[in-house]
């Protein structure tokens, strides 16, 4: 099939019938007024591959989706980007969980073959059995990897005395049978298919081995629950509420209850070492990474515009404060933008084959940005102020009190119901539960930020910087000598 149509995705949509639950049983997620904006918005990304040609590549005459191009080349890297850009810009950088970022590991999986052979020869051919199937049907996948929030202070055997966390309990003919629970899969109930993907803290022991795994099953496979948070918007309009009425990702927690998985769609099975390292050793991080460093900087891109929108709108711009902090987004930006291009530049082909965007300036962005992101719903906060609290309804913009809006409620540049429309994008941004799930989104994208930093810092060659200092100090003592 190729590439997808956004009625296609619809149609699949109503044809599944995953077991959902949201303030009680959801008895279709396509009619669920919760999914309604969500739905919408990933129908048009699909139909967008249609007319902008940066969103897809051709191979024997056919279009797919960009985000399965193998990079050969860095020119290959740079239309995986610029796909990802296009992908991005449609939401200013607010879906967090599009398709091409899961389509990332599955490129890399499916290139790296040996290594998952090296566990068993079988899983080789299932992981590029399952890739080319995705790719061909333009699937939509999302990903589940952490464990319920029971005892942090022992291991994922130990959690509520070894009955919580996603495990093996049988395997037989069929495949593997797994029971207990995931978290979080944003988006699971309008999703294809979930990647449950391996914890990557296992230790080396038999205690360990029934956690040890990789599969993937369809959102609405037998035994399957997907228990969604609450919805975070009022459900009033797309002008009071720009932002969540359109790219709200509904999370869920994955609870699994003897759910039979067939041996065909299990990847990894029993090998807590190589559980650890799937995605590094595949180059899987690495791609990856250069698509979600793509998305951030089209989202500070996003803040950036926001905060100098606004503060023209109210003739702040002149303010040093206020020039500072559009000054940081936009040194932000070029931040993001030059490590990926030298991610792209410092590629290079990898132990499985293709070729590798540098890890090291994407692992920068990623170590530095989920601290970095907090400061700009901040400085929107500070730009608009009180304006951020004085923000009618849509109805009463053009209702009885229409005059006294466009009186009352103008800007410098802007009448008052225009003024309203841009306010209410940065409350949206910065203000509303949504803005507040985006920064939790964004702190803890790729894990705890304090161990992003120590695996930073446990990954990084100093050797060069401390020599600089051993020689400035060689310097000192012989010029010390000299110049008395």
């Amino acid at each position: 099939m190729s590439v997808r149509t956004g009625a296609g995705y619809i149609e699949a949509l109503r044809a599944m019938n995953p077991n959902v639950y949201m303030d009680g049983k959801v008895d279709s997620v396509i009619d669920h007024p919760a999914f309604a904006g969500i739905i919408a918005s990933y129908a048009d990304l699909y139909d967008l591959q249609k007319v902008d040609e940066r969103l897809t590549y051709d191979e024997n005459g056919e279009r797919f989706a960009a985000s399965f191009l193998v990079p050969r080349t860095e020119a290959d890297l740079v239309v995986r980007r610029k796909a990802a850009r296009a992908c991005a810009e449609y939401s200013g950088g607010m879906l967090g969980r599009t398709g091409d970022h899961m389509n990332a590991a599955l490129t890399a999986f499916s290139q790296a073959g040996a290594w998952f052979a090296d566990a068993d020869p079988q899983f080789e051919k299932n992981i590029v059995d399952y890739a080319t199937w995705v790719k061909e049907n333009d699937l939509l996948l999302t990903s589940t990897i952490g464990s319920p929030q029971v005892n942090r202070s022992v291991s994922a055997s130990e959690q509520g005395g070894g009955e919580t966390t996603l495990r093996v309990v049988d395997q037989n003919d069929r495949g593997i049978v797994v029971s207990g629970a995931r978290m979080i899969a944003t988006n699971a109930p309008l999703a294809d298919e979930i990647l449950v993907m391996p914890q990557t803290v296992l230790r080396s022991s038999m205690d360990d081995k029934p956690y040890s795994f990789a599969f993937a099953v369809p959102s609405d496979i037998d035994g399957l629950t997907l228990l969604c948070r609450r919805p975070l918007r009022r459900g009033t309009s797309a002008v009071d509420e720009p932002l969540a009425a359109r790219f709200e990702e509904i999370d869920a927690v994955c609870i699994f209850t003897e759910v039979t998985v067939p041996w065909d769609r299990v990847f990894l099975f029993g090998h807590p070492a190589k559980s650890n390292t799937m995605f590094t050793h595949t180059g899987a991080a690495a791609l990856m990474a250069h698509q979600s460093v793509t998305r951030t900087t089209v989202k500070t891109e996003f803040y950036a515009g926001l905060l100098a929108e606004m503060s023209e709108a109210i003739g702040i711009d002149g303010y040093g404060h206020v020039q500072d902090d559009i000054a940081q987004a936009l040194v932000a930006v070029q931040m993001g933008r030059s490590a990926l291009r030298a991610a792209e530049a410092d590629g290079y082909v990898n132990d499985v084959g293709f070729f590798q965007p540098a890890m090291e300036p994407l692992a920068a962005v990623r170590t530095w940005y989920p601290r970095y992101f907090q400061s700009l719903p901040q400085a929107i906060r500070k730009f608009g102020a009180s304006g951020l609290t004085a923000l009618p309804f849509e109805g009463d913009l053009d209702g009885d009190l229409g005059g006294d809006v466009d009186r009352f409620l103008q800007g410098k540049s802007l009448p008052g119901g225009e003024r309203v429309r841009l306010f209410n994008l940065g409350f949206d941004a910065a203000v509303s539960s949504f803005a507040g799930r985006q920064a939790l989104f964004e702190y803890y994208f790729h894990g705890d930020p304090l161990r992003m930093a120590s695996a930073y810092l446990s990954a990084a060659d100093t050797s060069s910087h401390r020599d600089l200092v051993r020689r400035i100090l060689d310097r000192t003592r012989r010029d010390g000598r000299r110049l008395k």
